[in-house]
């Protein structure tokens, strides 16, 4: 089972990449779960939020302590709260960063990616939500599911031109992504 935990601010669409990532890996003919956990906090708030991937029937519901990737929507959030805790030594963190992986100087074992997530939201979407550029850059890394399938959930789940702008810019992080 591949476990992927979210780590955000209300507002910046952890549960939603949660969801997405769920319903993309369903589409590929997968199992999948997702869930938030946050209480009444407010837009600003630390979120987290929880992915869980697998070839058979998930049935498992805690939070995920130990995941195999982890996606950091606001770098800031890893001098606030421990969010590095109980990733695989081995695994993946992808942070929201305009910086090279090797100049946040990032204390683990785990390969550290970062893509300007908020900058090509901004310039696409309009708005500093980082969710569908960091599911772009995500499956354009692990290939754990298929961007033709997180299209369709993005498309599903927000029709118009919402849908086409968040498409475009999870396709600008795929192939920012693919050309490193």
């Amino acid at each position: 089972m591949i476990e992927i935990r979210i780590h955000g601010r209300g507002g910046q669409g952890n549960v939603a990449a949660a969801e997405l990532l769920s319903i993309a890996a369903f589409k590929d003919g997968k199992f999948a779960q997702a869930f938030p956990s946050f209480g009444a906090e407010r837009i600003g708030a630390p979120v987290q939020a929880f992915v869980r991937i697998d070839d058979k029937k998930v049935r498992t519901r805690e939070d995920v302590l130990n995941p195999d990737y982890l996606i950091v929507q606001d770098y800031y959030l890893i001098e606030m709260v421990p969010v590095l805790e109980g990733l695989k030594p081995d695994g993946l963190l992808l942070v929201n960063s305009d910086k090279l992986p090797e100049e946040l100087n990032i204390k683990t074992t785990a390969t550290v990616e970062t893509i300007p997530a908020t900058e090509i939201a901004l310039e696409i979407i309009g708005r500093p939500i980082p969710n569908a550029v960091m599911i772009g850059a995500f499956c354009s890394i692990t290939g754990l599911v298929s961007l033709e399938a997180v299209q369709e959930a993005i498309m599903a789940r927000f029709p118009g031109k919402v849908g086409e702008n968040n498409v475009a810019a999870l396709e600008r992080a795929h192939e920012i992504m693919q050309k490193r």
